[in-house]
């Protein structure tokens, strides 16, 4: 059982300015919907029957990625290096995450076989019936329902005596699932499992939520990834992306990948193992990221909109 990812569980809470907590709203309100919770769930179980030796149906990888080229070529730049160290056969990736544009940037430049599969914040994914749609007809997400760390703070809030976020809390403790019981994680566990034995492979953020500066990680990183790594036996690739930060029009944004790490297979982890595992990822991905990143000036066209247009 791997309890690797909640986005709440360590870092300061967000300030709750105007902006946050209407997002918050608006989750709340996604996490209400039946349309959502019947997706979500619907979602799972074709995951999970992974595991009973049922194969899901899955867009063609070739159509995944041209579609998705497509859209993210049409908006950015994008420069991809030391693509040729990806393995053919099943592999964890394990990323910085600094926006959530981030998977279908990868997706749309990553080879069609092995399929990718994505972890993703359920109610992002599918908050509103156009991601709904899409996302019904691409495949290759598994949803996680978890808190926010902007209603961990609207909680802490209220218990502090913000009578106006009140009502707000209440319906969060009511209404939103945590994410972090113990069903909700062997599920994921056995379909992440279930999808690396099958011959496909993850891409998965082992910083546990966004970061918020380009070419730093947000340490230490979740053991999640090795340990997933370890028990399936398949090695992880670290990857960096650089410029997903703050999105504008035509931008540049770099996808580099790193040399595979292999590590001995083992279904019953030690903490050592462990350990060293999770060491030497974080030192690679680490290795990957820029050390002097600037960010570029001038005129930024639709920056607002590309950078909210996933929320």
């Amino acid at each position: 059982m791997i309890n690797n990812f909640s986005n709440h569980q360590s870092g300061s809470l967000p300030a709750l300015e105007a902006a946050i907590i209407k997002r918050v709203e608006e989750g709340v309100a996604a996490a209400s919907d039946r349309a959502v919770r019947y997706t979500i769930e619907q979602a799972l179980n074709r995951l999970e029957a992974i595991n009973e030796g049922q194969t899901e149906h899955q867009v063609n990888g070739s159509v995944r990625r041209f579609v998705l080229r497509s859209l993210i070529h049409t908006l950015f730049k994008v420069r991809v290096e030391n693509l040729e160290s990806l393995p053919q056969t099943s592999a964890i990736l394990a990323v910085n995450h600094l926006h959530h544009i981030d998977p279908l940037l990868l997706l749309a430049e990553l080879p069609n076989q092995p399929y990718y599969y994505i972890l993703g914040d359920a109610r992002t994914l599918y908050n509103k019936l156009w991601k709904r749609f899409i996302l019904s007809f691409a495949r290759g997400v598994i949803p996680l329902a978890r808190l926010w760390k902007e209603e961990v703070a609207v909680m802490a809030a209220a218990k502090a005596g913000r009578q106006d976020l009140a009502e707000l809390a209440t319906a969060i403790e009511e209404n939103v699932p945590s994410g972090s019981d113990i069903q909700t994680l062997r599920q994921i566990d056995r379909i992440v499992l279930g999808i690396l034995a099958h011959g496909d492979g993850m891409i998965l953020f082992p910083e546990g939520r966004l970061g918020s500066t380009e070419g730093k990680l947000h340490l230490p990183l979740k053991r999640g990834t090795v340990i997933y790594a370890l028990r399936a036996g398949v090695p992880i690739v670290p990857v960096a992306l650089i410029g997903t930060h703050d999105l504008y029009l035509r931008k540049e944004l770099t996808i580099r990948f790193g040399e595979p790490l292999h590590f001995s297979p083992n279904t019953k982890t030690t903490r050592q193992e462990v350990e060293t595992a999770l060491e030497a990822l974080q030192k690679a991905m680490i290795a990957l990221l820029p050390n002097n990143y600037q960010e570029p000036t001038g005129t930024k066209l639709l920056r607002y909109f590309l950078n909210h247009i996933l929320w």
